[in-house]
C-alpha cells in the first residue's frame, strides 16, 4: 500500500505552509530567481537570516538534496533550539529521507517548544504507519484538548492506525466520523476504502472511491485504489482506465504503472 507517499506529503505542507503562511493542502513554495550558488552564498554571509536559510533548504528540497538541507536545518537548531518552526522542517526532511527516528525526535522537540495541534497531527501519523499505540494516546490528546477543527485529523489517524494493524472493522468508525466532519478529507476515503477491500467487500469500496474523485477529479490514489477494486471484480476495462487516469495526475506513480503494465500484457 502506497502510505508512505501520503504521510511524506502531509508532513512536506507543513513546512512549506509555515513559510508561506497558506494553509491550504496545495501549498506551493515561493518562486525565486535566485541561483542556488547565489543562496549559498547569501546565507553564509547573512546567517541569521531566515528567509534565506529557508530559501536554500526549499532549493535543497526541490533538488532532492537532503544531506545539504538537512544539515542547514540541524545547525539552525542548534544555534537556536527554541525554533520549533525549524524543528518541524528537520522532522520532513528527516522523514522524505526515510530517518523516521529522526523525524519523530525532531517533532517531539518542535512540540515542546511549541505544542501546535499540526505538530501532534505529524507525530501521529508517522507512529500510526509504524502501528505505534502512541497513535492513539496523541489522538485522543488531540479531542479532548485541541479545537473541534484538529477533530477530523484525529479520527483519521485512529483509522489509519487500525488499518494498518490489520482491524478494518474497527478503522471503518473512525474514518466514518473523520468525513462526517470534513466530506473533504481525501485520505479518509482512501482509507475507508482500503478497508472494504480488506473485508472483500470490493463494490462498497468502489462506491467509496467513486464519491471521491467526483469531489476531487484529480486524485491520483483514489483512481489507484479504484484500479485494484475493479480487478478483483474481474472488471478489466474499468481497471485498467483507473490506472491511466492515476497515471494522468501523477506520472510518477510507479504502483500504478506496474499494475496498468501488468494488466496491458493480459
Amino acid at each position: 500500500m502506497p502510505y508512505l507517499r501520503i504521510i511524506a506529503s502531509g508532513l512536506i505542507v507543513l513546512f512549506f505552509s509555515a513559510c508561506t503562511g497558506n494553509q491550504n493542502n496545495t501549498v506551493k513554495p515561493r518562486l525565486n530567481t535566485a541561483t542556488l550558488t547565489d543562496l549559498e552564498k547569501a546565507v553564509a554571509s547573512y546567517p541569521d537570516s531566515a528567509t534565506l536559510v529557508q530559501e536554500l533548504i526549499q532549493a535543497y528540497h526541490k533538488r532532492g538534496n537532503y544531506d545539504s538541507a538537512i544539515a542547514i536545518a540541524e545547525r539552525t537548531v542548534r544555534r537556536d533550539t527554541g525554533n520549533s518552526y525549524m524543528w518541524n522542517v528537520l522532522a520532513s526532511l528527516k522523514f522524505e529521507s526515510t530517518d523516521t527516528l529522526g523525524a519523530i525526535d525532531a517533532l517531539e522537540h518542535a512540540i515542546g517548544n511549541y505544542p501546535l495541534p499540526e505538530y501532534y497531527v505529524a507525530l501521529a501519523t508517522i507512529y500510526a504507519g509504524m502501528k505505534n499505540k502512541n497513535a492513539l494516546h496523541i489522538t485522543d490528546y488531540l479531542l479532548e484538548n485541541t479545537p473541534t477543527k484538529n477533530w477530523d485529523d484525529a479520527y483519521f489517524i485512529k483509522g489509519y492506525y487500525y488499518n494498518c494493524i490489520g482491524q478494518p472493522l474497527k478503522a471503518i468508525p473512525y474514518l466514518d466520523s473523520c468525513l462526517g466532519s470534513n466530506y473533504t478529507y481525501m485520505y479518509a476515503y482512501r482509507e475507508k476504502a482500503i478497508a472494504m477491500y480488506d473485508l472483500k467487500k470490493y463494490e462498497e469500496a468502489v462506491r467509496i472511491l467513486t464519491k471521491a474523485v467526483t469531489i476531487q477529479n484529480n486524485y491520483e490514489e483514489g483512481y489507484y485504489w479504484l484500479g485494484r477494486a475493479y480487478e478483483k471484480l474481474n472488471k478489466k476495462d474499468s481497471a485498467i482506465e483507473s490506472y491511466q487516469f492515476a497515471l494522468l495526475y501523477d506520472n510518477e506513480f510507479p504502483e500504478a504503472r506496474e499494475a496498468l503494465e501488468k494488466l496491458t500484457k493480459k
